[in-house]
């Protein structure tokens, strides 16, 4: 079994794949990830809604919920908090989890593209410290090129154990915008064009 395999463990033992439309850990199918690593952030329509915001990471995509989605403000730091790792399939799903499966409600892919990692090296020569390695010391930076939201951003940790949180931060630069909305003002899923209203009642009448 590979790394990303046994990281998936979690993922896997939360679902009934006879039950939910979601991917298992071996359901690949990314043609539009053309660049890499990839991002993806989901609209999700649960018991409550939020947007889950997931970074390819050494072979799976590393998770958080963010209760109000991102925001293009930097003085905006939005609540983060850690979910399961998910099958890098995972970014290509769009459908309808059954309400009595874990995670049940209605999702949209609200944003996708590739990223990037923006650590400075170290002395001359090195390479940056990975995400990953970043992502262990609570502190992780990355350009999101994506066809809703671009630009840096920042994952900070706030707290750990049980009840660790993070927050996502747009950072200062060109792309930043504290004029903009994205998720009051761009709703539809960049890949299907459907709302989360749409989507429901699709998937609802192939049940």
């Amino acid at each position: 079994m590979s790394e990303a395999d046994g990281g998936l463990a979690r993922y896997e033992e939360k679902r009934d794949f006879g039950r939910t439309p979601e991917p298992g850990a071996r359901d690949v199918n990314l043609d539009w990830a053309t660049a890499r690593p990839l991002f993806v952030i989901q609209k999700h329509a649960a018991s409550n809604l939020h947007y889950d915001f997931r970074i390819e990471v050494e072979g799976v995509l590393r998770s958080w919920a963010v209760p109000k989605g991102p925001s293009t403000e930097p003085s905006v730091k939005r609540l983060a908090i850690p979910t399961e790792d998910h099958p890098l399939s995972y970014a290509d799903f769009e459908g309808v989890i059954p309400e009595d499966e874990y995670g049940g409600g209605t999702v949209l892919v609200w944003d996708r593209g590739s990223y990037r990692n923006l650590k400075d090296p170290g002395d001359e020569g090195e390479k940056p410290k990975p995400v990953a390695e970043q992502l262990e010391e609570g502190h992780a930076t990355v350009w999101l090129d994506g066809e809703k939201i671009s630009g840096g951003y920042a994952l900070i940790r706030t707290s750990e154990g049980d009840d660790e949180r993070w927050l996502l931060i747009k950072m200062r630069d060109e792309e930043a915008d504290a004029r903009r909305r994205p998720t009051s003002t761009e709703t539809a899923s960049v890949k299907s064009g459907r709302t989360l209203d749409e989507i429901d009642r699709d998937e609802g009448k192939r049940a």
